[in-house]
């Protein structure tokens, strides 16, 4: 009796696990069927290309946009067939239902400081994706005016364009306006390039990504350089590499008479190559940026080396002037991107940068020059700490200079085709090489007469003392 109620259990037991085992393979095959399935309405696209046009005309503001269907998964297209094919004469309450609820209600364009009205959506249209109709301002006009495509034309729901034209009441054409575009979650990266168009004809182009912000689209000198001295000195408090090569000079020099030659020739020597930059003196290689963050690793690596040996005062400014070239296009790459946000005023958005760069060393120097005083004379003795602090430096920016130099010796570095174009880059290489030599000969000079008097300073002290 008692084995058959044993062997009874047993079986229920089985059962039990295999039952339990079931249910795990179907929920299993469930899931893997759906993540296998497409998911039309909710899947969000990986990239998303915007392209955009934004014009005054008279008393009223065009915003021409085109965006791919594939980032409007919530809209209800009119289908035909299993595939999914559009049926373009019964879309337009779709369509109207993208413009004003997807897209326009997350845009927001000022004029001043007034935020306009919500717009009209004057036309709208599906676009193939062969069409090439938003080459320029004028043609993308003339695209979203034409008539809508026939319903014999098989095209995908996800892979058209959606055309459409705004139009926002205005006071006046010669106004400036800016916009504040929040179409960054229409997918994981979306990039859209706006170009405003003057009334001369001229387009000023803004390529971003994401939610920019509000972009002043023709702004006044003030916002620019307020634009620019806030990027500049955001840049250097977030940039690590640039904020260790600091800390390395301020190690072994803190005193105020110590670190005006280096701060000063730090300071001149990026803002030479900032300039350079600006000016297109900067190779187009891809590999350059890479070779240039890994000269920033061993800028640090050599300074902390630097001070762990013993640091000569009258020459340090000398090597730190030679590195701040090198920091300045580390800069520049920041810079580069950003100058579509200055509008005309091109000379004072850079000189913007470099004085916000300027207020965020100052701030650094305020804060740190304190901090390792105290550490020096409560935790460490100074020789002692000066070696300790520059050991763990060197030792952080030796990691980041061969994860670097990886990097950039996976590029192609074969010899550049001996062509015009790398004759001009040459000529532009050795002028400001020669621009650099020149400034170098004049802060030698000054330099020399500062020590000098600092030599003489610490002469009539001593003599003093001793009377």
């Amino acid at each position: 009796m008692n084995n058959k109620i044993g062997g009874d259990r047993a079986v229920s037991d089985t059962k039990a696990r295999w039952g339990a085992f079931s249910v795990l393979i179907s929920a299993w095959l469930l899931a893997f069927i759906g993540l296998a399935s497409p998911a039309y309405s909710d899947e969000i696209p990986q990239r998303v290309a915007i392209q955009a046009f934004v014009k005054p005309e008279g008393n009223q503001l065009n915003l021409l946009m085109r965006v791919p269907m594939d980032a409007m998964g919530g809209v209800q297209w009119p289908l035909r067939g299993e595939i999914g094919f559009l049926i373009f004469s019964q879309a337009e309450d779709a369509k109207a239902d993208a413009a004003y609820n997807t897209l326009l209600r997350s845009i927001q364009i000022f004029e001043g400081d007034e935020l306009l009205e919500q717009p009209t959506v004057t036309a709208s249209r599906i676009a193939l994706p062969s069409n090439r109709g938003f080459t320029d301002y004028q043609s993308a006009l003339e695209t979203v005016n034409s008539p809508t495509i026939s319903d014999d034309v098989n095209l995908y729901f996800r892979q058209g364009f959606l055309d459409i034209l705004a139009t926002y009441p205005i006071s006046s054409a010669e106004s400036r306006f800016s916009i504040d575009p929040r179409l960054g979650t229409l997918g994981l990266e979306t990039t859209t390039v706006l170009r405003y168009v003057l009334e001369d004809g001229a387009e000023r182009t803004f390529s971003y990504i994401g939610n920019p912000g509000r972009v002043n689209l023709d702004p006044h000198w003030y916002q620019a350089m307020w634009n620019f001295i806030s990027l500049g000195f955001v840049h250097i408090l977030e940039g690590a590499d640039h904020l260790l090569f600091l800390f390395c000079l301020l190690i072994p020099l803190r005193n105020v008479r110590a670190l005006i030659p280096v701060v000063t020739s730090f300071t001149v020597a990026h803002s030479l190559t900032l300039i350079a930059s600006a000016l297109g003196w900067v190779p187009s290689a891809i590999w350059f940026p890479s070779l240039i963050e890994s000269l920033i690793a061993l800028s640090i690596v050599y300074m902390a080396i630097e001070n762990i040996f013993g640091v000569k005062q009258e020459h340090r400014w000398i090597v730190t002037f030679g590195f701040g070239l090198v920091h300045g296009f580390g800069f520049s790459f920041l810079l580069t991107e950003s100058m579509q946000f200055a509008g005309s005023h091109l000379l004072a958005s850079l000189l913007a940068f470099n004085l916000g760069v300027e207020f965020g060393q100052i701030l650094v120097l305020l804060l740190v020059v304190p901090v390792i005083g105290l550490a020096f004379k409560y935790v460490l003795p100074e020789r002692m700490g000066v070696i300790v602090l520059s050991a763990l430096v060197a030792h952080w920016a030796w990691h980041w200079m061969e994860d670097r130099l990886t990097r950039f010796f996976a590029y192609d570095l074969s010899l550049p085709a001996l062509d015009r174009y790398f004759f001009t880059g040459l000529l532009q290489w050795l002028a400001l090489l020669l621009l650099a030599g020149g400034v170098l000969w004049l802060m030698q000079n000054v330099f020399s007469r500062y020590f000098a008097s600092n030599q003489s300073s610490r002469g009539g002290e001593q003599a003093n003392v001793t009377l």
